[in-house]
Parts: C-alpha cells; structure tokens; sequence
C-alpha cells in the first residue's frame, strides 16, 4: 500500500519546504520535491503545513479503572483530533503497572483499542504509594514515574534512580512536597485571598526538584521533572543542566498561557501544580525559549463533569489539553510572533521524543510515517462539548483559535480527517 502526499509546505530538516512524501507499509519512502512513482492513495495538502506526528510525553489515559473518566479508546481518539500521534500513558491507574503481568496486560489492552501509539510508564512505588519499589528490571517500559504523588522518601527515591540507571531509564517526577501543600487547591497568591481558597506555596514544587536533582546527580540517572509551574523551579534546572547533570524538563500549555490571575471559582482551572503567578509564567516562557524547559507537554488529565462541577476545593485536579494544545500555542505563540512556528513544532515533535529516545517526532526516509496536516490559516472556535476525549474539564471553552490540525496519520493510515469524520 503506498499513499502520496503532494503540495504540502512539508517540516523536513529544521526548514519548511515544498516536497513530496510517499509512504510505504507504514514508512516514509521517499522525500523528494516531486515523485513520479504512482501510489494507490494520493493525499493533497495543498494550503497545509505536513508536520511530523505530534508527541505528547505526559497524558493520563485513566483505564484501566477510570473509564468513567478516559479510556484508551477515547483518549487515543481525542489525541489523533489534537493532531498526536504517540503519547506517554501515566501510571496512576487502578491497577497500577507496577508488574511484569498488569505492564502486559496494558500492552494487550492499547494493541487492541489505541489509534495511536501509546507508551506506557511505569510505576517506581507498588502501588504508587511511595514505599516498595518495582521490579525495575522486569517492566518493559520506557521510564518510571510516580506521576501524581511525589515520592516523599529520599532514601527510596535515591535506591529508585540507582535501579533505573542500571537499566539505562529514566526517572520521572511529579515535584510536589505534601508536607507544603497544606490541602491547597490553587497557588498561594493574591488571587487564592480574593477567592477565600487555601493556597499552596511555590516551595512545595522547587523544593522537591532541588532535593531530586542532586540524588540524580549522585545516582547517575536522567531526571525528568513534570509539569514545571515556578521560577524557582526554572532556576534550579537551569542551574542543574549548566553543572552537567543530566535533567530534562516539561512545560504544559496552560502554565505557558494562564497565570493565577485568571483564575475564576471554577474548577476547570484546578490544576496541578496550580496556575502561578505572573511572574512564574514569564519565567516559564524564558525557560523554554533558553532551553532550560526541553518541550512541551499537555498533562492531559479528564474527569467527569459531575465531579468538576464540585466546590473548587472539593474537585479533583486537572485539565484537558490534547484537542487544544496546537490550536492554543499557535494562536498566542506564533501569531504573536514569540514563537515561530518551527520552533512550535519542534516542542511539540522531535524534542519530546529526543527526552526518552522515542522513535518519533521526525520526518526522515525510514522513519515510521506518522503524521499531522495542519492548516495555519483555519480558525476554530473551542467547544468542550465537541471533544473526543471524555473530559470536557477546559478553561479554554469558547476560546477563538488559528491553526487547526485536519489530517492525522499514524504508521501511513489517516487515523482523523477534519473534512471525512474518519476517527
């Protein structure tokens, strides 16, 4: 089976460029600016930018035990809609994959019902509870997180990144030191007083990634940190890579475009961590224009409306990003002219996949032909009630966006066409 995509403005080697692609069983085959070969399917992205499939290293996809909330199904069709083709599936399940067998039975379950690739974390806690460790070398896994929790022991964080460094992985943190949260529901800032919600103070987070930086170092692991939200936080991983010490990092969309300013009494803008304070928010944007923050990811994070419709301090944490994320940092990235959009596609393509060694992000002959039409000029209206995913938990809802992706391709098959509904 071999599909033509012809008079795209195709993302090849850092530049935009009108070239051809033909895909073949599932691979790029050729790149070249015009291709006689015949195919059985020819693709016209004409008016359209041919991006490399987009990369989501940090989505919750709630099954197995939360399918009231995500399933992999929908969760996987709510990211072909956003455009992404290979997302990381946090742990925090029930069960958690925190075995040989339940990391089988996950793999059985995504063969069987995902659009997209997914790979799934493992666990660094049984059970995520921040005591025994996993079987490290067990787990056919990409990385290990306790994504949701932080691990609060130090001892058992440092015995975790000894193990994941023997099996040449990495560890991935949700920074978050329970001992300063206090039961906060949003940061602990002028905001939080105007609103009468307890408020939970930047330390909780930096002071967990310096503590985990520097048993990193001693550790010899590659340490992520999710979902920076503070200055300090930036600080410290800027300081941490300019030492040598092998740290990445993420920052969510909502962080980069949100503050605590705009927090209203709704909990579609709990999140965490919380949405901070002005100050941190520019402090992010630096971080990721100076490569202190490697890439972005969504932290996806569904839940019911029944449950978000809940007082904001009684409501489970987390937003929705999938369907939303391009849509968003083009509006107010590259239309504003902070970003251009290469650089755009670069976060969100190959520099999430470089942080774990994935096999995508990229447009290359024999590269697995996974990929995202997007039309620059299109503008969309955000509407939670259209969304593929479960969750329609946005503070985006109604939002005017320009540049939509229409077309998804995963291993050469459309997986979602704006225009067919084929998702």
């Amino acid at each position: 089976m071999k599909t033509k995509i012809v008079n795209g403005s195709v993302y090849y080697k850092g530049m935009l460029q009108e070239l051809e692609l033909l895909l073949k069983d599932g691979v790029i085959e050729k790149i070249a600016p015009l291709i006689e070969e015949s195919a059985d399917t020819i693709i016209d992205a004409g008016g359209l930018l041919v991006s490399p499939g987009l990369v989501d290293i940090h989505v919750h996809l709630r099954e197995p035990g939360g399918e009231a909330k995500e399933t992999i199904k929908t969760g996987t069709r709510s990211a072909a809609r956003g455009g992404f083709t290979s997302i990381c599936a946090m742990p925090n399940t029930r069960p958690v994959p925190d075995s040989k067998e339940k990391v089988e039975e996950l793999y059985a379950k995504i063969e069987q019902d995902a659009l997209v690739h997914v790979y799934p974390y493992g666990a660094i806690t049984k059970n995520q509870v921040g005591k025994d460790l996993v079987p490290f070398e067990d787990l056919d896994v990409f990385a290990f997180t306790d994504d949701g929790v932080g691990v609060k022991d130090a001892g058992v964080m440092y015995e975790a990144m000894k193990r994941a460094a023997n099996e040449q992985k990495a560890i991935v943190a949700h920074c978050e030191d329970l001992t300063l949260v206090n039961g906060g529901a949003m940061h602990d800032g002028e905001r939080a007083k105007e609103l009468g919600i307890k408020g939970i103070t930047s330390m909780s987070e930096s002071v967990h990634v310096a503590r985990d930086i520097l048993l990193a170092e001693a550790a010899g692991v590659h340490y992520h940190v999710c979902h920076v939200s503070t200055k300090e936080s930036v600080r410290v991983i800027r300081d941490a890579k300019r030492a040598g010490i092998n740290v990445t990092a993420e920052v969510s969309p909502h962080h980069l475009l949100l503050n605590e300013n705009d927090v209203i009494n709704d909990a579609n803008f709990k999140m965490n961590p919380p949405l901070r304070s002005k100050e941190d928010q520019e402090a992010l944007v630096r971080g990721l224009l100076d490569g202190t923050l490697d890439c972005i990811a969504t932290d996806h994070a569904p839940h019911t409306e029944d449950e978000k419709r809940q007082p904001f301090e009684e409501a489970p944490f987390g937003i929705v990003g999938l369907e939303t994320a391009f849509p968003l940092l083009h509006t107010f990235f590259v239309e504003t002219k902070q970003l251009d959009v290469t650089q755009l596609l670069d976060f969100l393509t190959k520099k999430p996949a470089e942080v774990f060694g994935l096999k995508a992000g990229v447009i290359e002959v024999g590269a697995v032909a996974d990929l995202t039409l997007i039309d620059l000029n299109r503008e969309e209206t955000v509407r939670k009630e259209e969304f593929y995913s479960k969750g329609r938990n946005t503070p985006f809802d109604g939002y005017k966006l320009k540049g939509i992706p229409v077309t998804t391709i995963v291993r050469g098959e459309v997986v979602y066409s704006k225009e067919e509904a084929l998702v």
